[in-house]
């Protein structure tokens, strides 16, 4: 029905609808199933999601000892001091960071787009929840909405750091939950995609550099990133701020980006923050390698 934001941003505006509603009505063609059928299905990522959040927030710790806890942390931080950045904010953070946290522990998470970057659009739904008190069904359209935009960059362009770097998985993601709030919010689908426009490009170059090969650092952390990142773009399309270069364009881009980037900044653990003295000192600690013999 779209093949990039230009389009699905017309069709919801022609139709008079929803960018929730234009993928809700995609799915039921495509997978041949009914509505109920449809949201159904999405109702359980919800809860997948709702239970990793919940998880992480009680206190998980990676095997390797990587990550850990500092959802835990942030929510205490909460609780004793007025955030800086606002509860709203900082909350969306601690909830990204606690389902990446339960990824590294090995728990269940539902990728969006991908487990490394699964904190993100959680994070953000269950934070910007306490604040709009949507129904059941505005949470479950939120998924639609954010997916309608993933599917469009890994249409477009990639959203696997292996294939892009980050820029392509929190990027992806936290554009993808901008664009989600925005609706939720009462934005407009052009808004939707102006705020997804807007956290891309204020992400586009960011690498992949997993110390020692795992998805926990830098990963957690870019999670909660991603999550902030997202906040202040949405509140930026709801105020009327535009992207002056398309979503589409700045989707080219990344992609672009992602072809030119070298391999050692692309999941390899060979550059970046895996490279440094500490990366390989860490890196040796989990998996035993005498760094004099190297």
């Amino acid at each position: 029905m779209f093949r990039n934001v230009s389009e699905l941003v017309e069709l919801a505006e022609t139709q008079n609808i929803s960018i929730s509603e234009v993928m809700i009505r995609q799915e039921i063609e495509v997978a041949e199933k009914t509505r109920e059928e449809i949201m159904d299905q999405m109702d359980r990522n919800l809860q997948v999601m709702e239970k990793s959040v919940e998880e992480g927030l009680k206190g998980v710790r990676s095997r390797s000892g990587l990550t850990g806890g500092d959802a835990v942390l942030i929510q205490n931080y909460m609780q004793d001091k007025e955030p800086l950045s606002g509860h709203l904010l900082l909350d969306a953070v601690s909830k990204a960071v606690a389902t990446n946290e339960v990824n590294a522990a090995m728990g269940t998470i539902c990728a969006t787009p991908t487990a490394g970057s699964a904190g993100v659009v959680p994070g953000t739904l269950f934070a910007v929840k306490n604040r709009l008190n949507p129904t059941r069904e505005q949470m479950i359209r939120y998924l639609f909405t954010a997916g309608a935009f993933g599917q469009v960059v890994a249409n477009n362009a990639f959203i696997s750091g292996a294939a892009g770097g980050c820029q392509a998985e929190v990027g992806s993601a936290a554009g993808m939950a901008a664009a989600a709030i925005v609706e939720m919010a009462g934005g407009t689908p052009s808004q939707s995609a102006e705020a997804m426009a807007i956290t891309l490009k204020n992400m586009l170059g960011l690498v992949c550099d997993p110390v020692a090969g795992l998805v926990e650092v830098p990963c957690v952390k870019r999670n909660a990133m991603g999550a902030a990142n997202a906040i202040v773009a949405a509140d930026l399309a709801l105020a009327g701020v535009k992207s002056r270069i398309p979503c589409d364009e700045v989707i080219g881009a990344m992609y672009r980006i992602g072809q030119s980037m070298p391999t050692a900044l692309k999941e390899t653990a060979q550059g970046g923050l895996a490279a440094t003295t500490t990366g390989r000192e860490l890196e040796a600690k989990i998996f035993g390698i005498d760094l004099k013999k190297e």
